[in-house]
């Protein structure tokens, strides 16, 4: 049975949607609850999603569309939530894919398969939440800018990226719990600005993880393989890292020859 704390929704009130893309990063209604389709995967895309690091949490103005007060899907009314401090769910989780890979979603956004985002029927957009598999207890924070599911029993929807961190993709469903998290219930790491540090690029993908967990192992920092699409070459990043981080870091790589690194703000 699911679990729900979510204070007091209020009265229901009927409305006609507005500003929510239901046709775009939303669901058209099927006649039964059923998968979207997942990217082709290239040989290294599952290893990637993986490693992706999660998104860094903000305090983030309101989306001016998808809050509500009440919108209506298939003639059912939901109700956007005023506060989501405290908020935590159990119940099943679903992805969604290339059918909406491109769309707008309900607060605007363009949805993206790669990148850790997630719809939900109540949240306000945008809400950062953790989200916990708990067939295996993997954990990964996303970004809700989107509303749905609106199909079965499922609280909540994640982009394919985020199935693939949670080790869900090949099954479609899973149980897990989410958590709003946001900058003052982080760690002062988490919360810190971050950055990302740049080490090398190749032409080859396997050079490129093999440099990757070399890395990792030298410079005790996670490391990510990150493809860039205009020019093919494989880039290997280290991080998040803070300021203070930065000089140490450095060192390290220019002491095993790896030059100068490059320093990306994180977005």
């Amino acid at each position: 049975m699911m679990r729900l704390h979510m204070g007091t929704l209020g009265m229901a009130v009927v409305l006609v949607l507005s500003g929510c893309a239901i046709s775009g990063g939303g669901h058209p209604p099927p006649p039964k609850p059923r998968q979207d389709a997942a990217p082709r995967h290239a040989p290294d895309l599952i290893q990637r999603l993986k490693r992706l690091p999660d998104p860094v949490v903000r305090d983030e103005p309101l989306s001016k569309r998808g809050n509500g007060p009440v919108y209506t899907v298939w003639g059912k009314s939901y109700r956007v939530m005023d506060s989501a401090e405290g908020f935590w769910q159990e119940g099943t989780a679903s992805w969604y894919g290339t059918k909406f890979h491109g769309r707008e979603t309900s607060s605007g956004e363009k949805f993206d398969v790669y990148k850790l985002t997630a719809a939900h029927k109540h949240l306000p957009l945008p809400t950062y939440i953790r989200v916990t598999n708990l067939a295996n207890n993997k954990q990964t924070i996303v970004k809700v800018n989107d509303r749905g599911p609106f199909a079965g029993d499922r609280i909540i929807d994640l982009s394919y990226a985020a199935a693939v961190k949670l080790g869900f993709h090949e099954q479609g469903t899973s149980r897990v719990r989410i958590e709003v998290v946001s900058p003052e219930s982080l760690t002062p790491l988490q919360q810190a600005e971050t950055f990302m540090v740049q080490a090398g690029a190749f032409s080859e993908f396997e050079r490129a993880d093999r440099s990757h967990r070399e890395l990792q192992e030298l410079t005790g920092f996670r490391g990510v393989v990150v493809k860039i699409p205009t020019d093919g070459f494989y880039r290997v990043r280290l991080g998040p890292v803070t300021k203070e981080q930065i000089p140490r870091l450095q060192a390290l790589l220019q002491a095993a020859d790896y030059g100068k690194p490059k320093i990306i703000p994180r977005p």
